[in-house]
């Protein structure tokens, strides 16, 4: 037992973001958004922690990680993919945890948003429409290319999609690639 509070003790940063994207993970499950006032102190804390504990080296590395939140799933957010609290969420994992391990937690909450919609699209029994809509969305992202556009599209097509608060597949991915990296310990 003592171990293990040493390891809380050294990794708390890790078990603070994890509990930040539970927390996210539930408002985002029931009222599809991740609310602001969770994402930007998450940031601006994150950028405030790593310049605590590596000075001004920390702070950069924590804007880089950041940017790596921000990057990865900006392109989605501006065809209209994705809700920007998922965005700050994932910018907010990066402020705090750098950008490698942002790249990592990115994956993993891929890989579980991708289960967690083909799932959703099977217990619905809905795979046709679901399949067409995604011929669609990569014909249109293929030949329209105006991101402005993309995004006035897929707001039209919105009540009639399946969404996915992703903010639930950014927690679950993150949080198991902390275990498998052995991060919470």
């Amino acid at each position: 037992m003592a171990a293990f509070w040493q390891g809380f003790v050294e990794h708390w940063h890790v078990w603070f973001v994890s509990v930040v994207l539970v927390v996210a993970a539930v408002i985002d499950g029931w009222k599809l958004k991740v609310p602001n006032w969770l994402t930007f102190p998450m940031i601006v804390a994150g950028w405030g922690y790593s310049g605590l504990a590596d000075g001004w080296s920390g702070v950069g590395y924590s804007l880089l990680g950041t940017a790596a939140g921000l990057a990865m799933l900006l392109p989605l957010y501006a065809i209209g993919g994705m809700g920007a609290g998922d965005v700050k969420l994932l910018a907010g994992v990066g402020a705090w945890m750098w950008s490698t391990t942002t790249l990592y937690a990115f994956c993993w909450s891929a890989v579980i948003g991708g289960v967690i919609a083909l799932a959703m699209v099977l217990y619905r029994r809905s795979w046709a429409r679901h399949k067409n809509n995604l011929v669609m969305i990569v014909t249109e992202v293929l030949t329209v290319r105006n991101p402005s556009q993309l995004s006035a599209m897929a707001a039209e097509r919105k009540s009639a999609m399946l969404l996915l608060p992703y903010g639930i597949p950014i927690a679950i991915g993150t949080i198991a690639y902390f275990a498998f990296a052995g991060m919470l310990v």
